[in-house]
């Protein structure tokens, strides 16, 4: 960055700087006010990469209010894309039919990318990638989550998962949050194992959150700090 206050103190050399394909952030937009997602970009574009329009709140707006929020982070740079449980509510309400016209809706609002994940609603390795792909036709770009908000799984399970998304045309996958916490405490083991078989250019790590059972603000900022010390500043997180 330049014009920027102390510049005698250096920043970490191996953080890239935008545009960039690694150490991606990503911020979750709960149903952010436009003026206010709008003083967020003012200060933070030089370091958010991805928006996450969280589960279904893109439903509850007026559609020109939404079109402008999506405008607003596109003009900064930043990917606005739509969340996973969405898909999975529609999955679970509609079946394979109401898939298409979903992924159409999605587009036709101003969305150029969205995530596939089965937090809640289980896909098995055949459906994931047949979600995937029937997005990709409809001029989506797709981001796969792996894991679960409800159960723990496998390293090995998640690294499987990984693969699937990748292998059916995912950029990037993102892994869920809670799989990464164990008792309060960052999951080093799974981490580990995730850090040895993934390819971690295509891999952002989510950080959980207080609406996960037993995890705390203090749980996600050591998380947060074992991330950055085990994987480095240029980290997808």
């Amino acid at each position: 960055m330049s014009n920027t206050p102390f510049s005698m103190v250096p920043l970490p050399e191996a953080r890239s700087t935008k545009p960039r394909t690694t150490g991606l952030t990503m911020m979750m937009d709960w149903g952010l006010a436009f003026r206010r997602a709008e003083d967020y970009m003012e200060m933070l574009e030089p370091y958010v990469d991805l928006v996450k329009i969280v589960v279904g709140t893109a439903r509850l707006y007026p559609e020109n209010y939404l079109i402008r929020k999506l405008d607003l982070y596109k003009s900064n740079n930043v990917m606005p894309f739509l969340g996973g449980q969405f898909s999975e509510y529609v999955f679970a309400t509609q079946g394979w039919s109401g898939m298409e016209p979903f992924f159409q809706e999605a587009k036709r609002i101003g969305f150029d990318a969205l995530e596939i994940s089965d937090n809640c609603v289980p896909l098995n390795d055949e459906e994931r990638a047949r979600m995937i792909k029937t997005a990709i036709g409809c001029g989506l770009e797709v981001h796969g989550e792996v894991g679960s908000k409800v159960e723990m799984q496998s390293a090995a399970e998640l690294i499987s998962q990984a693969k699937v998304c990748l292998d059916a045309g995912c950029e990037i996958v993102l892994v869920e949050g809670a799989e990464l916490i164990e008792n309060g405490k960052p999951h080093m083991e799974m981490l580990r194992a995730l850090r040895a078989e993934l390819d971690l250019t295509k891999t952002l790590f989510e950080l959980t959150g207080p609406w996960i059972k037993g995890v705390t603000q203090s749980s996600v900022h050591e998380l947060k700090r074992f991330l950055l010390d085990e994987f480095g500043p240029d980290i997808n997180m």
